[in-house]
């Protein structure tokens, strides 16, 4: 949030309670933008305000959790599990479908002039350029990301923030028409 005034306004204006919590087991609240003008005008009534941004703020209180590392630690382990195996079978799957050996075994043929019943000299360079697409396509490799561009992963969760922001809004602000 950014104010233009005088210091010593702007620093009352920073210290000013916006927002008094009647229900202390809400985690979600809707502050209008006129609450906040009318706010800042009952303090400075000749003050002249504009608002630049949204009209509605969302402000969600989050009571601090200490998580116990161990408890974590399991969590972790069982999604890994969980993504290493789906993952695995997804691909299994595919290649049993698209039946790779048969596809592997025709290259093996037109390339090495081999016919091989099983082919592993391809399954290096496959599995390689697998990995290899995988890791440009989520711009992930070690925990950093290769480029500055936004993986699909980041730009699934900021829609999907979006979204749930956007619900929040809509039933605080009809949850606030029935109780008027």
């Amino acid at each position: 949030m950014d104010i233009i005034a005088p210091e010593d306004a702007k620093n009352k204006l920073l210290e000013t309670d916006i927002l008094v919590r009647k229900d202390k087991t809400q985690t979600f609240h809707l502050v209008s933008i006129t609450d906040i003008i009318n706010k800042i005008l009952s303090k400075y009534p000749n003050a002249k305000v504009n608002n630049l941004g949204e009209k509605d703020i969302l402000i969600e209180f989050k009571p601090k959790k200490k998580e116990k590392s161990v408890w974590k630690f399991l969590k972790v382990t069982f999604v890994v599990v969980v993504l290493l195996t789906g993952s695995s079978t997804a691909i299994m799957s595919f290649h049993s479908d698209a039946q790779m050996t048969q596809i592997f075994r025709n290259y093996s043929k037109i390339l090495l002039g081999e016919d091989k019943e099983k082919p592993h000299i391809i399954d290096i360079p496959y599995s390689i350029g697998l990995a290899a697409g995988i890791i440009i396509f989520f711009n992930h490799f070690g925990g950093r990301k290769l480029t500055k561009d936004p993986t699909p992963i980041d730009v699934e969760m900021n829609l999907y923030d979006k979204d749930v922001n956007e619900t929040l809004i809509a039933n605080l602000e009809k949850k606030g028409k029935k109780d008027d």
